[in-house]
């Protein structure tokens, strides 16, 4: 089940939980987000960008684990989501969604895995998903494309970028690129030598 507050802000915050929850946890969230109110709707209409559902945003962790501090038990997601005009695409499509009414399936992902895509043209790639690669990286990917004489996948681009954007990214993302043959190996390793040596 998901219950919605409305911040003083006029963000919603969505609370996915695995079962009912007391007074006494209602009390706890609203004193949790800032003395937001419950909506007592289990719909809110409007256009409201916010987290993909597929991603869980590392602020959800972080709510989550204070819930259960706080002794709330069954939360296993919080999200918040902000209210915008109907034509406003501003929105970062990496990380964010626009939403057309909040319910209950806020977080229900209904898709089945899709088939692997690859990926013949890399910088077209980057612009229309906004994974905000600079030519460098682009280029990087174009030579380990051409290393491994293939092209990559949509999960292998989209995974460099997330990887690449975290700050650990150097020692993290050959792991997820690390084709099998032990050539290839061999080279990757003295890549990623070389770019931690140049760090």
């Amino acid at each position: 089940m998901v219950i919605f507050f409305e911040t003083r802000q006029k963000t919603i915050i969505a609370v996915q939980s695995v079962n009912n929850h007391s007074t006494d946890d209602i009390k706890k969230f609203i004193w949790l987000f800032g003395d937001a109110e419950l909506v007592t709707s289990n719909n809110i209409e409007g256009y409201f960008f916010g987290p993909r559902r597929e991603m869980i945003t590392p602020w959800s962790t972080n709510a989550v684990e204070i819930t259960q501090n706080m002794g709330i038990d069954g939360v296993t997601r919080i999200e918040e989501f902000t209210r915008v005009g109907e034509d406003d695409d501003s929105f970062d499509p990496m990380l964010q969604a626009k939403y057309h009414d909040l319910d209950q399936d806020v977080f229900r992902v209904n898709r089945k895995p899709e088939p692997l895509i690859y990926i013949t043209d890399i910088d077209e790639y980057n612009d229309k998903e906004g994974l905000a690669l600079s030519q460098e990286e682009i280029e990087y990917l174009k030579n380990i494309s051409k290393t491994i004489g293939r092209d990559l996948t949509d999960s292998e681009v989209y995974g460099f970028a997330q990887v690449n954007s975290e700050p650990s990214h150097l020692s993290t993302s050959w792991q997820y690129l690390r084709p099998n043959r032990e050539d290839i190996d061999n080279l990757a390793d003295n890549l990623i030598k070389e770019n931690l040596e140049n760090v």
